[in-house]
């Protein structure tokens, strides 16, 4: 081994044993790095907001909805049904029934005891209403998610920005210096890992996160649009006469 090399190894060894870990690195980083570092921060803490508020969120829903279901198909009266959903409002699908059967209530009041046709159209009605509650249920359970992908694909390139400001620092260092020791450069190159390694620990979770909750909206959704189906078939047999 050359032995500048080694003797620069043994003074920051021997010197600086404990100044290169983390904190050191946080507290003595440039401005620039450290806005980076607050960003990301910042970017984190809502994550982590969002995933605990999500995780609880889909936790109730998805509880609530089985509930609702079983009620439902045990119960031989919408109206009652229709009384249990009020105190379900976490349930996509309890709302979901709510829509139908509020629309159902309109028509039963006498402008749908018509002509076949006006019956179908009635339908029609009770399909859209149907449809519009379980898309205003899918914004709701979407509310938020966006943010964790956004983090997932800009908090890596973002903490990278870091990167590349320390490591230029450090070639700067090792001008004003005119020596590429370890001493010189050690501290920066670090420092830019430390943004890098920031960015990741904000990315990751975040895109996580966001998987997981998307696969369990899709699942509700898909039980929406089941629940719609079989609402339709249970209207058409009792309704079109």
């Amino acid at each position: 081994m050359d032995e500048s090399i080694l003797v620069n190894l043994v003074a920051l060894a021997s010197d600086e044993p404990d100044k290169l870990d983390a904190v050191y690195l946080l507290s003595h980083a440039s401005g620039v790095v450290l806005l980076v570092l607050l960003v990301l921060l910042i970017f984190s803490t809502i994550s982590w907001y969002i995933i605990g508020f999500k995780a609880y969120f889909l936790h109730r829903a998805k509880i609530e909805s089985t509930e609702f279901l079983e009620a439902f198909w045990q119960s031989k009266r919408l109206d009652a049904i229709f009384q249990l959903s009020d105190s379900m409002k976490r349930s996509p699908i309890s709302q979901v029934f709510r829509a139908g059967y509020i629309e159902l209530s309109k028509l039963k009041s006498g402008e749908a005891q018509g002509t076949m046709g006006q019956q179908l159209g009635a339908m029609e009605n009770v399909d859209r209403a149907l449809r519009r509650a379980a898309t205003q249920e899918v914004t709701n359970l979407e509310k938020m998610i966006p943010f964790l992908a956004t983090t997932g694909s800009t908090a890596p390139f973002v903490g990278l920005f870091g990167t590349v400001w320390g490591i230029m620092n450090s070639f700067i260092n090792i001008k004003a210096d005119e020596s590429a020791t370890l001493v010189t450069v050690a501290p920066g190159i670090a420092e830019a890992l430390v943004a890098t390694a920031i960015g990741l620990v904000a990315a990751i979770p975040a895109v996580m996160a966001y998987n997981y909750f998307s696969a369990k909206i899709r699942v509700l959704s898909a039980e929406m649009d089941s629940f719609s189906a079989d609402f339709l078939n249970i209207i058409k047999r009792h309704f079109l006469k």
